[in-house]
């Protein structure tokens, strides 16, 4: 990928709001981006789902880089990676923590401040986040992506970066088939998460790639193998006959917007049957009020996932309405143009920490995407 010097995509004056919000969300001396700048705001108001967000998710991280690429930040996406390459470490034999404070700090154990009302009532208010103690597997895909599409950029990898890779690789070649907590970090049970075994298929694709790079220790024969199982597994195991489309989890016959990935990350187009169908089901089920919600029972739209829809229409050959709901979810923001995590599509209030940078990633590669649907990423 070229560096950038000025961004040449749809929606400018959106793009370059967005990407100052990101600016706003970076630890300078790190290059870190916190999730938001807030902790404990609902995402119900009253409810008790009010987390702290002041942490940097390496979920975020390929899209943070590619987002800040497009948006003309380009000695951001390097400084980013490198903050995570340093807080990493050797991870030998470790789970792969999923966040990070934003000097590299680990230990992030959440605890309550039960003296505090909490906003507008929603208790408890939270400091610290336990999600940092969960197995998500595909923040192995997030990582390696981030890598690939620096790779241009980070010179001749040097040990400790070729050795991080390397076991980011492998553990997903060992453990796809395994059951973790998914995107969504959900605290009840771990299920087999049809995103995360696509970004497993990521973090062992682009391994492949970039194995010439990686040292002795590169498998790229046993990566590919294993990145053929988990294509293989996907395509038989996540698709519903009854809803017609990818679900959220293997064997599930429920809806999840978290499948909008699969094209974006290159696992199958948007054009294919399959995933043209899921598109069309996600839409028609989930989406409403110019937002997608994550599930059937979500109260309210969530706006990555939305923006995931836009990606996902404009690569399908449906600009128009891939415009229409970039337009619908981008008039939610407030008077200074920020995003929170979701917003009521009742109310028009946005709910959730702010300002969300997964949000503003999200209409950045969205706004790119509607430019240039015919570009690939890689």
């Amino acid at each position: 990928m070229a560096e950038h010097t000025g961004y040449d995509g749809a929606y400018p004056e959106e793009v370059r709001r967005s990407s100052i919000v990101l600016q706003g969300l970076t630890y300078q001396p790190s290059g870190a981006v916190v999730a938001a700048a807030t902790t404990s705001l609902p995402e119900e108001l009253g409810g008790d789902l009010n987390f702290d967000y002041r942490f940097a998710w390496l979920r975020d991280l390929s899209l943070t880089v590619r987002s800040l690429w497009i948006a003309a930040c380009p000695h951001e996406p390097r400084r980013l990676f490198d903050w995570f390459a340093t807080a990493a470490g050797r991870n030998g034999g470790e789970l792969v923590q999923i966040m990070y404070g934003v000097e590299g700090e680990r230990d992030l154990t959440e605890r309550t401040l039960d003296h505090l009302d909490g906003y507008r009532g929603s208790r408890p208010v939270r400091v610290g986040n336990d999600a940092w103690r969960q197995k998500q597997l595909d923040v192995l895909g997030e990582v390696i992506e981030a890598a690939h599409i620096l790779r241009d950029h980070l010179g001749d990898l040097n040990g400790p970066v070729q050795d991080m890779l390397v076991t980011l690789a492998d553990r997903a070649a060992d453990d796809w088939s395994s059951a973790d907590a998914g995107m969504w970090e959900a605290r009840d049970t771990e299920r087999h998460y049809t995103s995360s075994k696509v970004m497993c298929w990521v973090a062992l694709d682009r391994a492949i790639d970039l194995a010439p790079r990686l040292g002795d220790r590169a498998d790229a024969a046993r990566w590919t193998a294993a990145r053929d199982a988990v294509r293989d597994a996907v395509l038989t195991q996540a698709w519903s006959e009854q809803a017609g489309a990818y679900t959220g989890a293997f064997g599930s016959d429920e809806l999840d917007a978290s499948v909008l990935v699969l094209p974006l990350v290159g696992f199958l187009p948007a054009s294919d049957v399959r995933m043209a169908a899921t598109v069309d089901a996600i839409e028609r089920q989930l989406g409403g009020d110019g937002l997608v919600r994550r599930w059937s029972e979500d109260r309210s739209g969530f706006l990555i996932c939305t923006y995931w829809l836009v990606e996902c229409l404009a690569l399908a050959g449906r600009p128009e309405d891939a415009d229409r709901w970039f337009r619908r979810a981008t008039a939610y923001a407030n008077d200074l143009g920020l995003l929170a995590e979701e917003a009521d599509g009742a109310t028009g209030e946005l709910l959730g920490n702010m300002p969300q940078a997964f949000s503003h990633i999200g209409l950045i590669n969205a706004a790119w995407r509607l430019a240039h649907p015919s570009t690939p990423d890689r």
